[in-house]
């Protein structure tokens, strides 16, 4: 599939807490995967600013509002434990919305059949009424229905293989049958959430844990016996990929044990049902992954599998 990549400079000016893992150095170690030689023709695009009524798509005013008043001067300010602004994380996590939302006019437009936003912070976390979990809008929720509003596209498709449960898309989602969300995460973990039974309104919410430690094979069967069917099953018109590599067995923060050639392996078989559906394309918006090794390794592999 043809590949384009979103990114804003903006995305490594979101500065957090020294020791924090969702840092600046995520976003280089991201970018350094397309300098391999087999990636380095690649275009890289710069990602606009999303609209606040684009964010408020999924997020209430009150929330957005809350986050933008929010945002210091100088310094760095805990929305809670986890999930920290400083002064151009607003900015950032616009842009980083606006990446998301940027790649589904591209694909409509014809531009391209893959788009990777390279962003920071991530999204998935993001409930409609909250940011938590290093999130603070929800970029690939926002992308789904802009999508939606934008282009008619009725039925659309969140496959998410993050390490966490992206418990924000999925309260985004489940009570709306026309938009389906998938995940494959380790639980017990943070969030707490994505436990087998919540299935959502007709099925549109599929979870499938994986226990500590389970490895490459488990998540593979997972997508096998559970995720592709359920997707083949739902038909979306536009695939969308929460693409987290913190389920890599160097990853610090989860007892997962997947490799590079798994995250290759997913990315080639969600390529597969992406070239199948109406619009022929995909959209994958970075979510988690901790290692700076891992993941510019694992980005590296995602991205050729597609291609």
């Amino acid at each position: 599939m043809k590949t384009i990549v979103l990114t804003h400079d903006l995305c490594a000016e979101h500065i957090v807490p020294r020791g924090h893992p969702e840092r600046p150095a995520r976003i280089q170690a991201v970018l350094k995967a397309f300098e391999d030689d087999a990636l380095k023709g690649i275009p890289h695009r710069t990602a606009p600013r999303a609209l606040l009524e684009d964010i408020e798509r999924v997020h209430s005013k009150e929330m957005v509002a809350d986050i933008m008043e929010r945002i210091p001067s100088e310094g760095i300010e805990s929305l809670d434990a986890d999930t920290c602004v400083s002064a151009q994380s607003g900015e950032a996590a616009l842009h980083a919305a606006g990446a998301a939302i940027a790649a589904v006019d591209v694909l409509i437009k014809g531009d391209g059949e893959h788009v990777f936003c390279a962003v920071r912070p991530p999204g998935h976390h993001a409930e409609p009424g909250r940011s938590m979990g290093f999130c603070l809008f929800n970029n690939i929720a926002v992308a789904a229905l802009y999508a939606r509003d934008k282009y008619g596209i009725d039925r659309i498709g969140v496959v998410d293989f993050d390490v966490h449960h992206g418990n924000g898309t999925q309260a985004a989602f489940e009570q709306d049958a026309n938009l389906f969300y998938a995940s494959t995460h380790e639980t017990p973990l943070y969030p707490g959430t994505g436990a087998r039974h919540e299935s959502g309104i007709d099925g549109n919410i599929v979870n499938e844990p994986l226990e500590p430690g389970a490895d490459g094979k488990d998540f593979r069967k997972a997508f096998e016996n559970r995720i592709l069917p359920e997707l083949d099953r739902f038909r979306p018109q536009l695939l969308l990929v929460s693409s987290g590599f913190d389920a890599h067995a160097r990853d610090p923060l989860a007892h997962l044990q997947l490799e590079e050639s798994d995250f290759a392996w997913a990315g080639e078989r969600l390529a597969e049902r992406a070239r199948e559906s109406e619009t022929g394309a995909m959209v994958s918006v970075l979510e988690g992954g901790y290692d700076l090794f891992a993941l510019r390794e694992s980005v590296a592999a995602y991205i050729k599998a597609i291609m």
